[in-house]
Formats: C-alpha cells, structure tokens, sequence
C-alpha cells in the first residue's frame, strides 16, 4: 500500500508539473498584464487589501480576482484574509535586475515572434522577427528601426551580462597587449571602459556600418577609431592586425558553425604571430547554477525565432572545435570572468597539430 502512494503521488506530481508547462505562456501573460494594471508594483510597496488596490488603480472586481488568482497559485503574490504581498519570488521580477531584464526581453522582444519557432527552423530564418519588422534579413541589422520599448529591452538584456566582465578583461588583454580591435563593438560600452582607463588607449571598434553611424558621434568616444565591416562578406575588409589583441565579446554566438569557422578563418589569414583573438562568450557548460544554464539553452531559441535563424549559446567544447577547425590554438583560458560564469578564450595564430 506504502509503494502504491507513493506511486500515486508521483503521478500527480507529475501531472501537476506538466501542467504548469501548458500554462506557463498563459502565467507569462497574467504576470505582464499585472504589471502593465500596476497591480505588481502596488503591492510591492506594503501591504494592501483588495478593495484599496481596486480603488486606488481603478480596476473592477473581476479584473482584480482572475489576475491575483492566477498569481497567487503561480505564487507571485500572497493573499492572506484580502490582504495582498508579494512572495519573495514576487520580489524577484520588481528588484532583482537579472529577473527584470530577462522578464522584458522575453516580454518586448522574444513574446510574439516565438510562434514562428517550427518555421524559424526549418528555414533557418528569423521568422518571428519578419512578423515585428519587414526589410532585414537579421536583428543586427533592424536593431536602429525596431520599436523603441523593444529596443529599450533588447540593450538591456544584452548590456547586463556581458558589461560587467569589461574591467576586467582589459586588465587581462592589456598585460599583454597596447592596442584592441573589437570586433561587434554594438554601443562602444568595452571602448568607453579602455577610454576611461587611457584616453589615449588605442581601441577600434569593428562593426556593421550602420551600427557605427548611429554611433560614433558620441562624445565618449571621440578617441576610439571606427572600422566598418560585414564579418559574413565573402571577403571582409579587414585591416592588416599587427601585435594587437582581437575582442569578439558575446560576438559568436550571433552565427552558426560554419560561420564561425569563416570568421575565425579571415582573421587567421590578417593577424600576424604576435596578435591574438580574445573570445568571450558564457557557455551553456561552464555554468555554475542550473538557473543560469536554463536561462541560456531558452536564450537560444532567441537566436532562432528572432535574430538569425542558425546561431545559440554554445557549449564551451563546440567552440574549441570551431577554433580548431579554423587553424587556430587556445593558449589561455579565463572561466568565471564578471558576474555570470562568462569564459575568456585566449586565441593564437599557430599550426594545430592533429
């Protein structure tokens, strides 16, 4: 009898959970639709009873009880005898920066064009992005047309991780190094932290250009020098790299394999013996919580539905298999740089043996 509960209650639990994954898109919209009613930040302030909240945000009964319901069981919030708080999960979405910038990218940017995930793969194009914005072929490329909050949202998302790791892999690049090509520049955030070091630090920021004009007027970075660039070009135009440090920073994992390898290719064929190429990626088994390597392998089909189709986060041996099959050789590796488990690939022009 003992085993046959046991079993019983396995079930259910099994059923309860794979009902929470049926649902999950529909909780995501409740959870919005609070925040968007201000119902979220409300409570998040004190403590409330229903009728307080209904008048003070001008909601209707029926409003107020289907969210909170849907809230509460999904426990986001707490209702104890009408009175309203919310749960330290709750509190996650309203103060923790690395909740709110996933919930908003996934809520601005990822939301809509996540139903054309069947297509996006068997096509392998960004299909839920032709349904936000016509007339470019990848995300990079639409990033100065897209709608503002979306925008807003996909800078902070992309800002968030990487940013923070900039600090410190000047420090490392720059033991070896006077100068930086950074390939995918995106804002100049890495150029505005060598500037900030060393005015007179010689940085170039390599980019697409219509992502350099939209941004090499700005005052913080008038020292740093500009390159534009389509990586994906038959033959890219690069300059001659001499004694100098390469920084692809959350770069590659913007393409497929077979572009990878082209792009570590061409730069093998114009960076000399003494330069380097300096890959900083966060790979999805080099993660140290379970949350964050959940957070990535979903991020990825980002890159499918709405940014280009082919590319994800990659596991740190995919990449170095990539790096190999372009020629080249990891000579140093730097794991668990900045806040989120990111690691920094030290890449060096050399003959790899097999």
């Amino acid at each position: 009898m003992e085993l046959k509960r046991r079993t019983k209650t396995s079930i259910v639990d099994t059923l309860t959970n794979a009902q929470k994954f049926i649902f999950a898109p529909i909780a995501f919209c409740a959870l919005k639709t609070a925040f968007d009613l201000g119902i979220i930040e409300f409570i998040g302030k004190n403590k409330a009873d229903k009728n307080e909240i209904i008048e003070a945000l001008n909601l209707d009964e029926y409003t107020f009880d289907t969210l909170t319901d849907v809230l509460e069981i999904n426990e986001i919030i707490k209702n104890e005898n009408n009175v309203y708080s919310l749960t330290k999960l709750g509190e996650m979405f309203l103060y923790d920066d690395m909740t709110k910038a996933n919930f908003n990218f996934v809520k601005d940017v990822c939301y809509l064009g996540m139903n054309e995930l069947t297509e996006s793969f068997k096509e392998r194009k960004p299909k839920g992005l032709y349904k936000v914005i016509n007339g470019h072929k990848t995300i990079y490329s639409a990033l100065t047309s897209l709608p503002e909050k979306m925008l807003k949202s996909w800078y902070e998302f992309d800002h968030l991780y990487s940013d923070n790791c900039f600090d410190e892999i000047f420090s490392i690049i720059t033991k070896k190094y006077d100068s930086i090509y950074d390939i995918g520049g995106n804002t100049g955030k890495f150029e505005k932290v060598c500037l900030k070091n060393n005015k007179n630090f010689k940085i170039t920021m390599m980019d697409l250009k219509e992502n350099i004009d939209n941004i090499k007027s700005n005052k913080d970075l008038l020292n740093c020098k500009f390159h534009c660039i389509n990586v994906l070009d038959e033959k890219p135009d690069y300059p001659l790299i001499q004694n100098s440090a390469i920084l692809m920073s959350q770069f590659l994992d913007c393409f497929s394999k077979q572009d990878i390898v082209k792009i570590l290719s061409d730069l093998k064929r114009v960076m000399d013996k003494k330069s380097a190429i300096y890959i900083l990626e966060p790979y999805t088994d080099m993660q140290n919580f379970k949350g964050a390597k959940y957070s990535l392998l979903h991020s990825s089909l980002y890159f499918t539905s709405m940014a280009n189709g082919v590319s994800k986060f990659y596991k740190l041996s995919e990449m170095k298999e990539m790096i190999k099959n372009a020629g080249l050789n990891i000579s140093s590796q730097f794991d668990n740089i900045g806040s989120f488990d990111y690691t920094l690939l030290e890449v060096n022009n050399a003959v790899v043996s097999n």
